[in-house]
């Protein structure tokens, strides 16, 4: 049985930006494809393409973010996969909705007798916390698999194997713990990614799910600097790490 005491993060998608040659822009500086066509977008608009104000694409991208116009940010799209976070975490994080879309992982059709947990924050380096945490988890899973094989034989009369054991899974899955460890994808344009890092990696959030977009805040800010160089990291009063927004819902 495997134990997660981080998130594990991997992006799998990001803009791929195709410029216009009839509409080329004066570029300046560094970009992302997906600071560019943020740029590119918010040019259009006042067809400034000869970027008249000499500003890089990051300077352009400060000054979208200081002036609240974030309707731009929504043309670059992220997805990214989260593995090592429970399922009290996904049940938060799916709450946003607005720029966000999810694909996660099936229960009723993912044998769990195998499944990893997910160590809550304030239980990590705590030896007896950690020890008893375990324990559970490992009963749980035991309660899970036997349920399974229970089920398995009551529901023998059903000829379809597969349906049969989803039937037993979907049931047996009631006795899993919200630690159980999950995979989801997760695509949100630069625009939601914001609000939601925003809301979830400030003091105030729960423990996990301010870990997680701690370091989703560190994966994005090094893929799109532009989109996310006003967060500031910090360590907060109570010793575990938080980040702050520069400018407030863009």
């Amino acid at each position: 049985m495997h134990f997660y005491t981080e998130p594990r993060l991997t992006l799998l998608a990001k803009p791929v930006f195709a410029e216009p040659a009839h509409l080329g822009v004066q570029w300046l500086g560094d970009g992302t494809d997906g600071e560019k066509l943020a740029e590119f977008a918010g040019r259009l608009c006042y067809m400034s393409q000869r970027n008249p104000a000499g500003r890089t694409t990051r300077e352009y991208l400060e000054n979208i973010k200081r002036q609240g116009h974030g309707s731009v940010l929504e043309h670059a799209n992220y997805s990214i996969l989260l593995e090592g976070v429970s399922r009290s975490l996904t049940h938060e994080l799916v709450r946003h909705r607005a720029g966000f879309a999810y694909s996660q992982l099936s229960q009723r059709y993912v044998d769990e007798s195998d499944a990893a947990f997910v160590i809550p924050p304030a239980l990590v380096g705590d030896e007896v916390l950690e020890s008893a945490f375990k324990a559970q988890m490992l009963a749980a899973q035991a309660a899970y698999v036997e349920a399974v094989d229970k089920l398995m034989t009551k529901y023998g009369w059903v000829d379809d194997k597969v349906h049969r054991r989803k039937m037993a899974r979907e049931a047996a899955r009631a006795v899993l713990p919200n630690g159980t460890e999950t995979k989801i994808v997760v695509t949100g344009n630069a625009r939601a990614w914001r609000t939601m890092l925003e809301l979830r990696s400030s003091e105030a959030a729960e423990l996990e799910i301010r870990r997680c977009a701690v370091a989703l805040l560190r994966l994005l800010q090094a893929e799109a600097p532009g989109f996310f160089s006003d967060f500031e990291i910090y360590q907060a009063g109570d010793r575990r790490e938080a980040a702050r927004i520069g400018y407030h819902k863009v």
